[in-house]
């Protein structure tokens, strides 16, 4: 697949994706599962069934990779449709990549948002102490929690998930050239 084209093209939606999820904390259906069905047609045209494969699984491991987050609500739905279409786009060959530069970059967007002070880290401290601390009470904890719709709860986690998709499609460029 030109890896190259396919940055051209999706470049656009996952900036409008970025600002989505920066402004309002959410990611539409509209663009997600537009971007995973744009990404499997593409495949199809350009690799046939095999193609299909490919971005099918790739998709079904980056999506995988937050079900379980999904499933105890640290991460939004809107989160593991990104990351689907985002495996759907890179394929299966750079799933494992497109993972890692997305985890990196989710670590260090949650840290600088710590260091800025727009996320509490009060949820990760009272889950650090359930695990780490017997003597901790873990009601009285949670009742001093802030909701989980508090803004300041919430990383917009759709920016790591744009800038790890381009830099994993930049590497398989890379890779292209070789």
């Amino acid at each position: 697949m030109p890896y190259i084209l396919t940055l051209c093209a999706v470049l656009p939606c996952m900036l409008y994706l970025c600002w989505q999820d920066c402004k309002y904390r959410k990611l539409s259906n509209t663009m997600t599962l537009g971007l995973a069905g744009l990404g499997l047609a593409a495949r199809v045209w350009t690799g046939g069934l095999s193609g299909f494969c490919d971005g099918l699984l790739g998709g079904l491991v980056c999506g995988g990779f937050l079900m379980i987050p999904y499933m105890l609500k640290s991460a939004g739905g809107g989160d593991v449709k990104m990351l689907f279409a985002a495996g759907v786009i890179t394929g299966f060959r750079f799933a494992f990549t497109e993972l890692l530069f997305v985890s990196l970059i989710g670590l260090l967007v949650g840290l600088i948002m710590v260091c800025f002070g727009l996320v509490t880290t009060a949820r990760l401290r009272h889950c650090l102490r359930i695990v780490f601390d017997w003597r901790y009470d873990r009601k009285k904890g949670a009742e001093n929690l802030p909701k989980k719709t508090d803004e300041r709860t919430r990383v917009p986690f759709g920016v790591a998930i744009a800038t790890g998709t381009v830099l994993t499609l930049l590497y398989a460029f890379y890779l292209e050239r070789i």
